[in-house]
This record gives C-alpha cells, structure tokens and sequence, in this order.
C-alpha cells in the first residue's frame, strides 16, 4: 500500500470543514501546490468530498469527526486494540496477524480499500463517513460452537447503537441491521480452525453513519445512514462501547451459547410475523418469520408449518403474494 502520510494530515487540517488555501497546506506540509493537489486526489479516491474554489482553497463539503485512538484507549479497560485509519480490510487485517493476537484484540480503520461483505460482495468503505470495527475471538469449543454468532453481533451493535440515542435500530437475519426496512450495517463472522481444534473467528462490522449518496453509488441494494435519520452518534464513543460490549457478550456466549440471546433478539427482530421470502441458491421459500430458534435458525411458518432453516437470505415480500 502507498505511503498515505500526506494525505492524512491533509485530512486532519481539512476535517473542520473550513476553507484552507493550497498556500496555507504547502506551507503546513512543506510542499508546492502542485504536490497538494496531487494528494488531493487521493482523498478523493478515498471517497472524500470537497470544493475547490479560486481564491479560497480546498474545503470538505462537511467536518469530519476522525478516529482519535487517544480517546478511544480511556474508555476501554482491555486495551487491546489498533487504529490504522487506512486498510484493505479490518478483517484481513486481524486475519493476518492472528498469530499474534490474543482474544478481544480489536480494529478500527478510517477507510477500507478492499472492504468485504458476505458471499464474496464488495462493502463499500468511504473515508471518515462509517465505523469499520473488526475484532479477533478464539472459541477452545470449535467451529461448532459459533452457531449463531453473527446474531450475537447484531444483537449487541443494535444494544449499543440505542443506548447512544439511536431509536429504532432492527436486526434482520442472519446478519444486517435495518433502520426505517433499509440496511444500515453489515456483520461478517470469518471462522478457521477444524473439528476438534480451536476456533479462531474474525468478526467485522460496517455501520452507516454520515456516507453519501455519490460515495454509495455501488450499492445495488436500499441503505440508509444515521445521519439521514436525523441521528447523531459520536464515532469515537460507538468504536469504544461497541469494543467493550461485544468482549463482555461474546465470554457470554461461551459461557452460554446462544440461548441467552434469543429474548433479545426478539426485541429488535425486523421481520418477525411479517411475510418474507427465504432465498437458498436458486430455491425460493415463501412464508412468515417467526424468530428464531435456540440454535440461530429462521423460524418460517409455510402453508401452516414452522420448520428452522440455517442458510440463506430473507427479504420482505409484498402482503398481496399471501
């Protein structure tokens, strides 16, 4: 990866939104403004927005509050934990320096290049715009006992994101969350380690705080952010509590598996008694979401059974297809 120095101070001076001078940034950066433009354009593949205007300068067409590892460390009692404000991916990250790693070790990142979604998608990652948080869990159980973790997350990421002031957070199965029936973050749980061995899982979120429309293009599917929402959640202090909850939860989880989630889940079930349609491959199972079940399943009523299904994907379908 480049050397991406330059254009992080520059974004550290342009983060308040105000009009800086290509003049004001070379003297700052000791450089001419050829060179700043140059790193200009680098914010600008990050997904960075900004005017540029004669005799002003350079501005981000809105302040950016950054990733602060000074404020984020206070509030977390187990340190351990890296801001790296460029990434390919968090996951990866933690992924390749699993070796190292003890349980709990977390990653936060300003901006993925090569952020990833479920089933092989692209997870679009602006800079400044999202959280991008990542943490490392070794389960001595095995692979086995991760049934239903992605669920766990998305319990405790919708917990946190309420507690902050965010109302009418949803959790859709088996790992998203809704805000008004449109996705607002993603959850990926990435597990190696064989039967009878360790488990060592990586688990990423990705949550929509401030991303705009342009940044968002490559999205195929309807989304929404907190900010559009009129919600306002403080980055550093959703990074720290989401890092606290998630290590106090997931000791919960293996010291109890997934039954004592089940009632919470319930809490925030997007779909629960309403028409939905089950996506496996090419196969289409319509029905009503009734929950889950003790092991993470989707509980489906179809032509008046309810039977768990552990794969696959939901969506609403329309209430005239009953």
């Amino acid at each position: 990866m480049k050397d991406t120095s330059v254009p992080l101070k520059l974004v550290s001076i342009l983060a308040d939104g105000q009009f800086h001078s290509g003049e004001q940034l070379g003297e700052l950066l000791g450089m001419s403004r050829a060179a700043i433009n140059k790193h200009m354009q680098t914010l600008k593949e990050w997904g960075l927005e900004f005017l540029t205007v004669t005799g002003k300068g350079y501005s981000l067409t809105s302040p950016v509050e950054l990733l602060n590892e000074a404020m984020i460390l206070p509030q977390v009692p187990e340190k351990n934990l890296d801001v790296v404000p460029v990434l390919g991916s968090t996951n990866q990250y933690l992924l390749d320096n699993m070796h190292r790693l003890a349980s709990g070790f977390a990653c936060v990142a300003e901006y993925q290049n090569a952020g990833r979604g479920r089933r092989g998608r692209v997870w679009v990652s602006p800079f400044g715009a999202n959280l991008y948080l990542s943490m490392y869990w070794k389960l001595e159980e095995g692979p086995a006992a991760a049934m239903g973790l992605s669920l766990v997350i998305g319990i405790v990421v919708a917990e946190v994101l309420q507690s902050l002031g965010a109302e009418g957070i949803k959790v859709k199965w088996p790992n998203d969350l809704y805000l008004n029936d449109k996705k607002l973050a993603g959850i990926l749980v990435e597990l190696t380690g064989k039967t009878g061995d360790a488990a060592h899982i990586v688990l990423g979120a990705g949550i929509n705080l401030a991303m705009s429309q342009p940044a968002a293009a490559a999205i195929d599917q309807q989304w929404i952010n907190l900010q559009d929402a009129g919600i306002k959640v403080d980055r550093n202090q959703l990074a720290a509590s989401l890092i606290n909850e998630l290590r106090v939860n997931l000791r919960k989880f293996e010291q109890e598996g997934l039954s004592s989630f089940t009632e919470r889940w319930a809490k925030f079930d997007n779909y629960i008694n309403r028409p939905v349609k089950l996506l496996i491959g090419d196969r289409v199972v319509n029905g009503i979401a009734r929950g889950i079940d003790h092991q993470g399943g989707l509980l489906l009523e179809h032509e008046g059974e309810i039977k768990a299904w552990v794969g696959g994907e939901i969506s609403l379908r329309p209430q005239t297809n009953l």
